[in-house]
């Protein structure tokens, strides 16, 4: 693997069980480098769904990208505070300046105000038997589920307001020297 700089631009692309890709981001900036994870940035960028429709996000985003465990995390900086959008998704990988990952449809979503909801449970129901996925790996996306809750609850770093101010910063300082 090539060597990794801070700024760097990169690609992501989320691919669903049966390998099709689902959703690519064009832009995702390298902010850090951590032991266990990787962290990115990006802002009103250009979003393609697999029947090839294309929108813009809206705002400011931070991304946390795990090498053990099977979610990531976007940290979506609105107008009226901080949302967290987490993805119960296999580990990430990076190919060709690109990050991508397996999408196992059910969603954390956080609000300002701490309160959370699971999303999406029927949708994981559905691929679950249209795309056969085995008891084993129900267990997995389950648990972690219920892992992505506990480290919520426990107030994991990645869950930090001022750390991820922190790093909205140095996207806009990276992204403003380029």
């Amino acid at each position: 693997m090539k060597k990794m700089f801070m700024g760097d631009l990169y690609q992501i692309q989320c691919y669903k069980h049966d390998g099709k890709i689902h959703r690519a981001w064009n832009e995702a900036v390298l902010l850090d480098i951590k032991k266990d994870y990787m962290v990115f940035g990006n802002n009103k960028t250009k979003v393609t769904e697999s029947e090839g429709t294309t929108w813009n996000t809206k705002e400011p985003a931070i991304m946390y990208f795990f090498k053990d465990k099977w979610y990531n995390i976007i940290v979506q900086m609105k107008k009226d505070g901080i949302y967290y959008y987490c993805n119960i998704a296999t580990p990430f990988i990076i190919e060709e300046q690109t990050i991508k990952y397996i999408d196992y449809d059910l969603d954390l979503r956080i609000f300002p105000k701490g309160d959370y909801k699971i999303l999406d449970k029927l949708e994981y129901e559905y691929h679950k038997k249209k795309m056969h996925y085995s008891d084993e790996l129900d267990i997995v996306i389950n648990n972690a589920m219920s892992d992505l809750i506990k480290d919520y609850s426990s107030g994991a770093e990645v869950f930090d307001k001022k750390r991820n101010i922190n790093y909205m910063k140095k996207y806009f300082e990276l992204k403003n020297s380029v």
